[in-house]
């Protein structure tokens, strides 16, 4: 099996919705334990299996950051959001766009429902910095990037960074590291 790794804007893994997990495994556990891996590694508080390069709905976060702190790890299948409150904008950047940060508009409180490990329904609602990254990370389920969540602005002053990624997954597609 291929060492899994976070993928780069564009690459085609990040525009796919992804499917709904039926089948808690081995390997979507092994799966699991790489995400977060690399989600620490990178200095990441989230991360959607879309950005590794696997269609499924499922997400791995720590909104600490801290891998000394596995008691806030969590992950869950086939999330979704049942209602939202709010809006508040700031800053935001995604592992999948090393570098760029811009500010983004999120509902500031928002309910979600999804599956634990267990297979259980877990409802909760989140707010400020917990809210944002599932919101981010939901959005990555559904094949949907934080630089469409951009103002006009922030469009504009991240045109260069875009063009950049682009121009480095060619590359790297050229190179055949990327299939």
């Amino acid at each position: 099996m291929e060492k899994m790794k976070i993928v780069h804007y564009p690459h085609p893994a990040l525009r796919h919705p992804a499917k709904v997990v039926s089948c808690i495994d081995k390997e979507l556990r092994l799966s699991i334990g790489h995400m977060m891996e690399l989600m620490y590694d990178a200095k990441g508080l989230g991360l959607a299996a879309p950005q590794v390069a696997l269609p499924y709905q499922l997400l791995v976060m720590n909104v600490t950051g801290d891998p000394m702190k596995p008691e806030c790890e969590e992950v869950y299948l086939n999330p979704r959001i049942v209602e939202r409150k709010g809006t508040v904008e700031d800053e935001e950047g995604c592992l999948s766009f090393p570098g760029l940060y811009q500010k983004i508009r999120r509902s500031k409180s928002i309910k979600i429902q999804a599956y634990d490990l267990k297979g259980q329904l877990v409802e909760k609602v989140v707010s400020d910095i917990e809210a944002r990254a599932w919101q981010h990370e939901i959005d990555h389920l559904n094949g949907v990037l934080f630089i469409d969540m951009m103002g006009h602005i922030a469009k504009l002053m991240s045109r260069s960074a875009i063009k950049d990624f682009e121009r480095e997954f060619k590359k790297a597609q050229e190179k055949g590291e990327i299939p």
